[in-house]
């Protein structure tokens, strides 16, 4: 991994996400947070606008699957590649680039 890439790996982990009731760091995000995370934004998707939330929603239900199967217990236990191909997927950093970057 480069150091480019360490330091976006270190943005990503440490971009807070909302998670029941607080914005938690993503890369201390649990199994079970995730799972969460999949449900709400499951049951937001609707019609118009919402429809776009549809495909976050399944990436967060592939995240949880992505665990489950490497047994990590929060997002900060995955290999790096997959946390940072998920990242954009899930919102955590913006589709089709990052604000994380310093200028």
């Amino acid at each position: 991994m480069t150091d480019s890439q360490q330091q976006q790996l270190e943005q990503v982990l440490a971009q807070r996400v909302f998670s029941g009731t607080a914005n938690v760091p993503f890369g201390e995000m649990t199994r079970d947070q995730i799972q969460e995370r999949a449900d709400e934004l499951g049951s937001a998707v609707g019609w118009g606008p919402t429809a776009r939330v549809a495909g976050v929603a399944s990436a967060w239900r592939e995240l949880t699957m992505a665990m489950e199967r490497s047994e990590a217990g929060k997002v900060s236990d995955l290999d790096p590649e997959v946390v940072l191909e998920f990242a954009p997927r899930l919102w955590v950093v913006p589709p089709g680039g990052t604000l994380l970057q310093s200028s």
